[in-house]
């Protein structure tokens, strides 16, 4: 069987971790597309799990190589990307594949798998609580929050090019909007 794909798009902080988490514990036969980066791995983070971590020659490489779904320079010198042999090790096994990505990853997902893609767009309820958001993390610089914000003002312009938009106010209930959505995609 050929799976279908979930893609989960935010801007950072917006709650897609936490949402795409919560998909993964509710028996859909999903399976999450570990993407590939070369930034360096956070102290509570395992290679292969979180994502494969990958020097930026060996990025490159890869790209030259046609090894990626989509890949993107994120940040300035921080490539992110979907590796082929990683969704195909997915449908290999008989599961749907779910995507947690940033939003210009997430709608060339969308577009390179057309019909078996669903794309939903997580959003804050305003930039102001999204900063709020980031600043309790306690693990973001005055400069990475700053970035991160000015980046959020832009994806949210990108909203209007999702399947659908999930507005996270309350935790609880936007994880179950979406798992009400994902359900009747899988369903077709």
């Amino acid at each position: 069987m050929e799976g279908k794909c979930i893609i989960l798009c935010a801007p950072s902080g917006a709650g897609k971790t936490s949402i795409t988490k919560f998909l993964l514990s509710q028996n859909l036969d999903l399976a999450f597309s570990v993407s590939a980066c070369n930034r360096k791995k956070r102290a509570d983070e395992i290679d292969g799990v979180d994502y494969y971590f990958l020097s930026t020659e060996d990025f490159k490489k890869k790209i030259e190589n046609k090894e990626f779904v989509e890949w993107e320079e994120v940040y300035q010198h921080q490539y992110y990307g979907t590796l082929n042999a990683e969704v195909k090790r997915i449908w290999e096994n008989g599961q749907h594949v779910i995507f947690d990505v940033d939003v210009v990853g997430g709608l060339s997902l969308a577009k390179y798998f057309g019909e078996k893609a669903l794309a939903i767009f997580i959003q804050p309820p305003s930039i102001k609580i999204l900063e709020e958001r980031l600043r309790k993390r306690g693990s973001e610089t005055e400069e990475t929050i700053q970035k991160r914000l000015s980046k959020a003002i832009q994806e949210l312009n990108y909203s209007k090019w999702f399947n659908h938009i999930v507005i996270n106010k309350d935790l609880d209930k936007a994880k179950q909007d979406t798992l009400k959505i994902v359900k009747e995609f899988l369903k077709k």
